[in-house]
């Protein structure tokens, strides 16, 4: 039996003609590694796909509050104030009130506009917002005047920091999982408890500039030829590594509320929703697609391989098997693959010696050392059941 602390997913992903991500100049990403440029898709894009997805698994369907990341919250607030019955002037100093106290993010120097935006976008459980909500609509009862009402919601939020940061599930499923930066004293930060990477090519980048018009259909119905435009983007094709960590204390600890030094003590019942967050999420990775131009290149795609890997000694990546780019030369591309990925595992557990249970998935007829093969749904409830149950046989 193997105390689960960690969860390490591996996965390989294969696309044509799309374009996953783009740089600021509208390319595709790419990452200098070993010996070739690869392409590569951001964890930022990976997290946000995952995140808003909207199918049977979606972190939405788990009947946990969710959060929202915008810089127009204290918009939202202001809203919800006059809503609860709150007047607009008094709704607008409450907010201002907020913002003092450096609860909202400081905004850009609005000349005398109303500071209805922060300067960056800011993640907040929706709990927490009807928390702040409630409370400060019942100071602006009580407190009339702007100075009077500014005050005493600097004095409430001093007072009742431990009560925000004590609300379970307050700051949001989405803060829980993937972390929250500081906002202010009084919403501390969160430490996130799933670590993702950057996604990356096991070999060279394949990238093609993709020249194309648009036709004017009222044009050539007056016979006249051209088009309306012409445009161009770029294109990538390849078999993406990806890989995912989940800290197991650490979301013990984000969903339930109890110490992370505790987390092992936790019961079967404190753990069910981190197993049912686990199972989802590992739905997401092997079948969400991240993706521009989904219009024109329909960048959907399912896990042609997924390795889950439950144990208790510090993660650690299987990049380093593609460190040398295969080449595209290579038959049985994907086999090939999954083969450097099963010799990178043999020589780090001669090495090391680390004691991993370990499952995986495959549409190919592939082998990995020591491991099971499963189906999707079978490969999401053993990674559940690691959680829940707290151990795991190899």
């Amino acid at each position: 039996m193997t105390l689960p602390r960690f969860l390490q997913i591996h996965t390989l992903h294969n696309y044509s003609a799309t374009l996953l991500n783009r740089d600021d100049a509208g390319l595709a990403k790419r990452l200098p590694y070993g010996d070739a440029i690869r392409t590569r898709v951001s964890s930022q894009c990976l997290k946000r796909h995952w995140r808003v997805a909207d199918d049977a698994f979606a972190l939405s369907r788990l009947d946990v509050p969710m959060a929202v990341r915008s810089r127009e919250t204290p918009r939202l607030i202001k809203d919800r104030l006059m809503k609860a019955g709150v007047d607009e002037s008094l709704a607008q100093i409450a907010v201002e009130g907020l913002r003092a106290a450096g609860l909202l993010d400081k905004a850009k120097d609005l000349k005398g506009q109303e500071a209805l935006e922060t300067g960056q976008a800011v993640l907040l459980g929706y709990a927490e917002i009807e928390y702040l909500v409630q409370r400060c609509a019942a100071l602006a009862s009580e407190h009339t005047e702007e100075k009077a009402l500014k005050a005493a919601i600097a004095a409430f939020l001093k007072e009742e920091k431990k009560n925000i940061e004590a609300l379970r599930l307050g700051s949001g499923l989405e803060s829980a999982l993937f972390g929250r930066m500081v906002t202010s004293d009084v919403l501390a930060s969160r430490d996130a408890a799933v670590y993702v990477a950057h996604a990356f090519t096991v070999h060279e980048a394949q990238v093609e500039n993709d020249y194309f018009t648009v036709v004017d259909d009222l044009l050539r119905e007056a016979g006249e030829a051209g088009s309306a435009g012409i445009f161009d983007t770029e294109l990538a094709s390849g078999l993406y590594y990806g890989y995912v960590v989940v800290d197991v204390p650490q979301l013990v600890a984000n969903l339930e509320g109890v110490h992370i030094k505790d987390w092992a003590s936790a019961t079967p019942a404190q753990r069910e929703l981190a197993g049912r967050v686990v199972q989802s999420l590992l739905h997401l990775i092997a079948t969400v697609s991240p993706g521009a131009k989904r219009g024109s290149t329909a960048p959907f795609e399912w896990a042609k391989f997924m390795l889950v890997e439950a144990g208790d000694w510090q993660p650690r990546s299987l990049a380093g098997a593609f460190h040398n780019a295969l080449s595209l030369r290579q038959p049985a591309l994907r086999q090939a693959t999954v083969q450097r990925l099963g010799d990178e595992i043999a020589k780090l557990d001669a090495a090391y010696g680390a004691p991993l249970a370990r499952r995986y998935l495959a549409v190919d007829d592939v082998q990995i050392p020591g491991a099971q093969r499963l189906s999707l749904q079978a490969l999401a409830a053993w990674a559940q059941g690691a959680v829940v149950q707290a151990s795991v046989e190899a």
